[in-house]
């Protein structure tokens, strides 16, 4: 196992990770139930899996797809969706700081 890889994989994740959506959501769950020990190991779970697809795809797209052309297609894809949030975060922006119409 080549270790310098494994600890840039898991920093990268663990720092992605952290206070995103799915972190949150797993404290709400965590907070609605006395069972936290089986939140963690659902939300464990969970990430193994969609990690696992996620190498698996990746491994998988990589033998068809050339690597640039695959990090510029992810790119380019988180491009599309912070432009958008963006956008929208104007538009609502815009709507609040209209006057009430009555």
């Amino acid at each position: 196992m080549q270790l310098p890889l494994l600890a840039s994989t898991f920093a990268t994740v663990f720092l992605a990770e952290l206070g995103d959506k799915t972190q949150l959501a797993i404290v709400t769950i965590s907070g609605t139930s006395s069972r936290s020990g089986a939140v963690f190991a659902g939300s464990s779970c969970a990430l193994v899996l969609a990690s696992l697809l996620g190498a698996g795809a990746g491994g998988s797209l990589s033998a068809v797809i050339p690597t640039n052309a695959l990090q510029l297609a992810a790119s380019l894809g988180f491009l599309v969706i912070g432009i958008r949030l963006v956008i929208k975060a104007g538009q609502a922006e815009a709507a609040d700081s209209e006057p009430p119409t009555a």
